[in-house]
């Protein structure tokens, strides 16, 4: 059963659900394809007491504009759409 249990947590961060780690990753989703346009990418890492943390990837690393992205474009569709979300972490 602990085993479960890592798995379980592994998959689903420790204090989200899936229901909101899915609804988080759909509006990521749309704004996925402007992200890979410029030639990067973004991955929702773990959700956790409406804390979202997310690691971009590719062109993004490193970017000046990667804040901006983080900020006005991904935190403002989660605040738009997310009731539970508070704020949006890279980690990177």
């Amino acid at each position: 059963m602990s085993k479960q249990r890592s798995n379980d947590q592994h998959s689903t961060p420790a204090g989200s659900s899936d229901e909101l780690l899915s609804r988080v990753r759909a509006v990521v989703d749309l704004i996925r394809p402007d992200i890979q346009a410029d030639g990067g990418d973004v991955e929702v890492v773990a959700v956790h007491d409406g804390i979202v943390n997310v690691r971009f990837h590719g062109a993004c690393i490193g970017c000046p504009s990667c804040s901006m992205t983080l900020q006005s474009g991904i935190a403002r569709q989660l605040r738009e759409r997310i009731p539970e979300f508070k704020e949006v972490r890279a980690l990177n």
